[in-house]
């Protein structure tokens, strides 16, 4: 693996760079690619950065957050992707990172267990967010830290930790958090946005999925359900979904907890949490996926009731594993 040093000499000496952040994506790809492009603009590189579909206008409370392009416009010299485990989780952009990776240079700069360290240049080092780790990077690039790019890192790091609340947060995730706040990150502002606010119709959307969890392994596996009818039901988006999971961790005995989201009929995306005592990573991977030992995701296939069959005995079979 190369070090943030060699990283930041790599970025310094490129000519034109293309950020690309991964699908579905949340507060960390997002922060980390716009904290990174304008630390390359005050190095006066050209750059954009990229995501395969829609941003969530939630995150557009940020300026700059509603430019982020859906495929590259420039001929870069360099492709850096962020937040991103293996080349699958960009998407429709798979193919022109992996483009890329033939005829220019590649950085890949996560925090994932699992990344599969597919480019030229590879850092990856487990961070409660990768913005912490991005944090480090641009105090190597020695550029100056606006409160913009303050908020950008802040906003990685507030949401990927649970709002600093996930066991996997250390005095590192601390000390990169007050890096940001004396540059300006309003921690409060970003806190409401990212965990706080909602509108009524996912308040009731809510409200509906928690009064409906399923309970396995004697109480110690809770799985929620959102399906496609109930988001018609409130004429809501995907993306409203994000933090549903992390409610079954809050009930007593609850292990691990797991949100079901209906892709398409006999397609779930799974995203699962651990209190600790199971490795989710290793469970998503068994069927494809990954992440962190105690957050991590995958794609399901079959009947409702053959899906969480596959999650119980999965989630039994590791347990005990952290």
């Amino acid at each position: 693996m190369n070090t943030i040093e060699k990283i930041a000499n790599v970025l310094k000496t490129t000519k034109s760079a293309v950020i690309f952040t991964h699908m579905r994506p949340d507060g960390d790809t997002i922060g980390s690619g716009m904290a990174l492009s304008r630390a390359l603009s005050m190095l006066k590189i050209p750059n954009e950065v990229v995501n395969e579909g829609e941003i969530p206008e939630k995150f557009f409370f940020l300026e700059g957050v509603d430019q982020i392009r859906t495929k590259p416009t420039l001929d870069a010299e360099l492709y850096i992707a962020v937040d991103t485990s293996d080349l699958a989780r960009l998407g429709f952009l798979e193919p022109t990172f992996r483009a890329g990776i033939r005829k220019k240079k590649t950085v890949n700069f996560d925090h994932h267990i699992s990344n599969t360290r597919y480019a030229h240049y590879n850092f990856v080092r487990e961070r409660s967010s990768n913005c912490e780790n991005v944090a480090e990077l641009i105090k190597a690039l020695g550029v100056p830290v606006d409160a913009l790019m303050a908020n950008y890192l802040m906003l990685g790091m507030v949401t990927d930790s649970g709002a600093f609340s996930h066991s996997d947060v250390n005095g590192d995730s601390f000390r990169a958090a007050a890096y940001a706040a004396d540059h300006g990150a309003e921690i409060s502002r970003i806190t409401y946005e990212m965990m706080r606010r909602q509108s009524k119709a996912r308040a009731s959307m809510y409200a509906e999925v928690i009064s409906s969890l399923r309970w396995f392994l004697e109480d110690t596996l809770a799985v929620a359900l959102v399906t496609q009818a109930l988001l018609a039901k409130y004429n809501i988006k995907t993306d409203a979904t994000e933090g549903i999971v992390d409610f079954g961790l809050t009930v007593d005995g609850v292990e691990v907890s797991v949100c079901l989201l209906e892709v398409k009929k006999g397609q779930y995306k799974a995203s699962f949490r651990s209190k600790g005592k199971v490795n989710v990573n290793e469970v998503a991977k068994r069927f494809g996926g990954g992440g962190h030992v105690l957050a991590s995701g995958c794609m399901l296939f079959g009947e409702l009731e053959e899906v969480y069959d596959k999650i119980r005995f999965a989630v039994w079979q590791h347990a005990g594993e952290v």
